[in-house]
């Protein structure tokens, strides 16, 4: 079906400008077709679909409670529905491949990759899997440079979670934290925590195994929690040319000097802070040092962190709305949209900049999510 929408605020070449836009055959159109129907969108910003980089979000849905599993193609229809309605139109599932047992374990990964097929094919949101590998998951080697070469994994990021872990390890409070999620009782926890730490010394060539993976595979790379430069210049020697989460403010400099991408979370600018104390992204982003926002564990939050930047006088919309568009769709390659230009996927969300909130997203040119009573704006 193509569509011609009218009368809103069009984000095209940086700039705000009241035109009209038409979608066809899941594209952008030079021109509305003769049969396209109208969806009036005045008193609305007219925006690229969101590009979220890193999303777990959908662990919720798999897991509600700790032990308390669901069946995996239930949660990804639940996510599915939850990402559009957020107006995010592409989005890397961010799934922990993890030595513990539990939510985030090896058969956890096979179940979901077995699953996200047929939930790709029924969801209008593009669903991607966004592969955060745990450097002492030494076992699980095998299974993650495989999914990567049948292209079930669409960015590759490096976690190295355990030294934190074992900082905590003698704290009874935070192992039950740990535990729980694994589905363990805390002293087997521990036992495995520290097993899997004396085992440190391979995790250099499991490394380099998976970089040249993701090479040959011609997917992007990211660095997770980069506490040095010494860090962000390692990863970067693998590849991964994209720095997540930097723990210091000279981390991320360092990166876009090198004319990297940095991410953050948008959760961070909605609250003002990271919840666990580190860097602030807004302030980070004004001055440039952040290029992307990314949903981390809140879908809703990257439109809202954006019109929240846009509030406070950081920045205007084009540049705020770059940083969950056009920026992380540069950053993982996808060449095909993040902005609003012929050719491009139609992938657009229509937003009520007084809310803010979506009214209506439209994904890969189809109208994927209506907000309640928006559809009188469809002319008959």
């Amino acid at each position: 079906m193509a569509w011609t929408i009218t009368g809103g605020s069009v984000l095209r070449d940086g700039a705000m400008r009241a035109e009209d836009l038409a979608l066809a055959d899941g594209a952008v159109a030079a021109a509305p077709a003769p049969e396209a129907k109208r969806f009036d969108a005045e008193g609305l910003c007219v925006l690229p679909g969101i590009v979220d980089i890193h999303g777990d979000a959908h662990e919720r849905q798999l897991q509600p409670r700790p032990g308390v599993d669901l069946p995996v193609p239930l949660a990804l229809r639940d996510s599915a529905a939850q990402l559009i309605a957020s107006g995010i139109t592409t989005a890397y599932l961010g799934v922990t491949l993890s030595w513990e047992p539990g939510l985030r374990s090896l058969a956890a990964w096979r179940a979901l990759k077995a699953a996200l097929p047929a939930a790709r094919a029924a969801a209008a949101t593009d669903l991607r899997v966004h592969l955060r590998f745990e450097a002492d998951n030494l076992d699980a080697l095998d299974d993650a440079v495989a999914g990567i070469a049948d292209g079930s994994v669409h960015l590759l990021g490096f976690n190295d979670h355990t030294p934190g872990i074992m900082k905590k390890i003698d704290k009874p409070e935070q192992v039950a934290k740990f535990a729980g999620r694994a589905g363990m009782k805390a002293d087997a926890f521990r036992s495995l925590a520290e097993s899997v730490a004396a085992r440190r010394d391979e995790i250099p060539a499991a490394r380099a195994r998976l970089a040249e993976a993701a090479r040959t595979a011609g997917i992007p790379m990211l660095s997770h929690d980069d506490a040095t430069i010494e860090d962000r210049v390692h990863y970067r020697t693998h590849g991964a040319t994209i720095c997540e989460f930097p723990m210091a403010e000279a981390v991320a400099a360092d990166a876009r000097a090198a004319g990297e991408h940095v991410v953050m979370g948008a959760p961070n600018v909605v609250r003002g802070g990271s919840h666990i104390g580190w860097a602030s992204a807004a302030p980070l982003a004004e001055r440039g040092l952040v290029t992307v926002l990314a949903s981390d564990y809140v879908w809703p939050a990257m439109l809202e962190a954006a019109f929240a930047m846009v509030r406070r006088g950081a920045m205007d919309l084009p540049r705020a709305w770059a940083l969950v568009s056009a920026n992380p769709a540069e950053a993982c390659g996808l060449t095909d949209r993040g902005r609003i230009a012929p050719g491009l996927r139609g992938d657009v969300v229509l937003v009520d900049p007084a809310t803010p909130s979506p009214v209506a997203v439209f994904a890969a040119g189809r109208l994927g999510w209506l907000a309640p009573g928006a559809e009188t704006r469809i002319a008959r």
